[in-house]
């Protein structure tokens, strides 16, 4: 420009103007003329105050008037854009990862995570926690989700797993005295993949000893509003909401409701039923919501919500749609089947006002019913604006049931994992009404993501052997996978509990990020695999022979 060349260099801390002077030095100018995108580069000069100055960077007021260039190390043209609004698409972006990170967007992302590990350290190193670290090669404990198995070279035959969490270790430091522990801990699980799920990831891991559920709940929703407060500089005050797991599920349809807005479940068997509308006639449960102001919605639009719940990851076999008139009168998609009476009785149901919309589902499965709503809800929260990423409802589900019924193996599973406690009140049902049982344990959710949970866990032999049998485990076979725990127990174990929060979940929800995958360094794809290092691969025929294995390779 006019004899001058200005160059943009970037490093961590943001992006400084470079200024070359065709009068001053014409082969130094021409030498920064040639310069490309990315390359790495060495300068010297003279920081001066810049008369157009940038406010929209950190580095805004000044540039360097530069006198010496060396180029440390060309670069070739990059796959994408180095920019915020990157060119580049997701699979381009994992593929070479090491530039997506250059970008401020991916940066700012891993940033927040380290300010929020180091503020989780300072909590809880000003209560007392220790921090230790515990083993990555374990016994496999296939009662969880699947694990990821390491063949033994030097034990033949014998497998070690990647831990799905320190569960067992950390009751262990309880056992040992270290009354409060923490680990910023690794953790694996070979499960199907999603948004907020990864092969990998990183739990902040507790437990404490001579603890009640609310002397856990009183720390940790601390460390929330700690992290809330320093992090994103809000300011809570008030308790955290709470609900019981039944109330979660009859209201929201979900154990993490999101309630950040309304739109409770109404239930309309007494209403709806028996009125010659054979859908509901023959449902086990009819329920639905009310969306404040939506009755504008268009019939195209009430076909796609059709469409919606009728995908299969739904499940939904349709959809019965009521609008509340500006007189008060109610028009429905089911209206040859109902008088305006039984419509205004429905209206009632949900308080519902002129300019509503009233959705509502039916099945022969209430729970599965439920979860269909849920996501409903879900989408019409979306639809109307009501998920606001910068706005945050925080809340604890309690009272989980402690076992759920597994209809495969016919059998109960513990809904947590076999060391969460009984609620006391409850234990005397353990062998009457098994089902009915409630669990000592607890979830925080945030915007409908359970960021952590946790549970008071059982201290006493005969209690932990008598879930293990109600659980279906013969006692040869609760010995060979958790002996070790149980005969700790026997050297005095305290009363202990803990909880776990999701590291990648809290991050993303900070950062206002739909994928847990933005805030890792170095993630995975849907598939497991990471496509920048080609990972899993096969291993040389010679490593396997080490390892003592064998593979049927088909043609």
């Amino acid at each position: 420009m006019g004899g001058m060349t200005f160059i943009d260099l970037r490093d961590r801390y943001g992006i400084t103007q470079l200024v070359f002077n065709e009068e001053v030095d014409a082969e130094l100018c021409e030498k920064a003329n040639k310069l490309g995108r990315e390359f790495v580069i060495q300068v010297v000069g003279i920081v001066n105050e810049r008369f157009n100055k940038n406010a929209n960077i950190p580095t805004g007021d000044i540039e360097i008037i530069v006198s010496e260039l060396h180029v440390l190390n060309a670069a070739v043209t990059p796959p994408f854009t180095i920019e915020d609004n990157t060119d580049g698409g997701d699979d381009i972006r994992m593929k070479y990862r090491y530039l997506d990170l250059r970008r401020n967007a991916v940066r700012s992302n891993l940033e927040l995570r380290h300010q929020m590990v180091m503020e989780v350290r300072k909590y809880l190193d000003g209560l007392g926690f220790l921090e230790v670290e515990t083993p990555i090669l374990i016994g496999s404990t296939p009662e969880g989700a699947r694990d990821f198995v390491v063949p033994s070279r030097m034990n033949p035959g014998q497998f070690y797993a990647l831990p799905q969490s320190p569960q067992l270790f950390k009751q262990l430091l309880m056992v040992s005295g270290f009354d409060r522990y923490f680990q910023i801990a690794k953790c694996f699980r070979d499960e199907d993949l999603r948004a907020d799920r990864q092969p990998e990831f990183t739990q902040i891991d507790c437990e404490m000893s001579f603890v009640e559920q609310e002397d856990v709940i009183t720390i940790f929703e601390g460390m929330a509003k700690h992290l809330f407060k320093t992090i994103r500089g809000i300011e809570i005050n008030e308790p955290f909401a709470r609900m019981s797991w039944h109330d979660a599920m009859k209201t929201y349809g979900s154990d993490k409701p999101d309630i950040r807005f309304g739109m409770q479940f109404v239930e309309l068997m007494d209403v709806l039923k028996g009125h010659g509308f054979s859908v509901f006639d023959d449902a086990a449960f009819i329920g639905g919501i009310c969306a404040e102001g939506a009755a504008t919605y268009t019939r195209k639009q009430l076909d796609a919500l059709t469409d919606f719940v009728k995908r299969p990851q739904i499940g939904a076999k349709g959809l019965v749609y009521a609008r509340i008139e500006a007189d008060g009168t109610v028009k429905s998609s089911v209206d040859k089947f109902y008088s305006q009476e039984t419509l205004q009785q429905m209206k009632e149901a949900f308080g519902a006002k002129p300019g509503d919309l009233i959705l509502i589902l039916s099945g022969d499965d209430a729970m599965k019913t439920r979860k269909q709503l849920c996501e409903l809800r879900l989408e019409m929260g979306n639809q109307l604006g009501l998920r606001d990423k910068n706005t945050f409802a925080c809340l604890w589900v309690v009272d989980f049931p402690l076992f759920e019924w597994d209809e495969e193996s016919k059998r109960f599973m513990a809904m947590h994992h076999p060391f969460t406690s009984p609620k006391p009140e409850d234990v005397h049902l353990l062998d009457s009404d098994t089902g009915a049982v409630r669990a000592n344990a607890y979830d925080m959710v945030i915007n409908g993501v359970e960021v952590g949970g946790g549970s008071i866990r059982i201290h006493d032999s005969a209690l932990q052997n008598k879930m293990f049998e109600l659980m279906g485990f013969t006692p040869e076979k609760a010995q060979e996978q958790f002996g070790f725990l149980m005969d700790a127990f026997k050297f005095g174990a305290p009363p202990h509990g803990g909880l776990a929060y999701g590291l990648d979940r809290w991050v993303s929800l900070f950062a206002g990020l739909d994928s847990i995958r933005d805030c890792m360094a170095f993630p995975k794809n849907n598939s497991g695999r990471d496509v920048m290092i080609d990972a899993p691969a096969p291993l040389e025929l010679s490593q396997l022979e080490e390892l003592n294995l064998k593979i049927n390779i088909k043609e």
